[in-house]
């Protein structure tokens, strides 16, 4: 990894980091679909410095869904788990943003917050892992 992947990769998941503690505060006022974002993006992030890691990187978010499965779900190098979980807050974040009248549990949303926190966690451990 170049001098500059590595300064990308740390901060995308710097950002991953911050936009969890922004979900928090947003789950915690009530926010539901805007928490719901911010988990997907935090996981978003952590999943784009993941690529970048390795050399890869989409500017879509569909790409990096794709590279994301294609590389470390499919491959078994994450638990299918983290790719359930990645998709389902895509799709969730895509209905929040984009379909009228939707709304989201507040158990289902703090279930996520916690997934997302071990699923971001787990990409930093890979990321290391690789880096060292």
């Amino acid at each position: 990894m170049t001098p500059d992947q590595r300064t990308y990769v740390a901060y995308r998941l710097k950002r991953a980091g911050e936009v969890l503690g922004e979900a928090e505060v947003m789950l915690a006022n009530g926010y539901l679909i805007a928490a719901t974002s911010r988990l997907y993006y935090a996981c978003f992030y952590a999943v784009s410095a993941l690529l970048l890691s390795e050399g890869m990187g989409s500017s879509k978010h569909t790409g990096v869904k794709a590279l994301f499965n294609r590389e470390w779900i499919k491959t078994g190098r994450l638990p299918a788990e983290m790719g359930d979980l990645y998709r389902d807050l895509f799709d969730s974040r895509q209905l929040g943003d984009y379909v009228d009248l939707t709304s989201f549990q507040q158990e289902a949303v703090e279930t996520w917050l916690t997934e997302a926190k071990a699923f971001v966690e787990r990409i930093a451990q890979e990321i290391a892992k690789s880096t060292c």
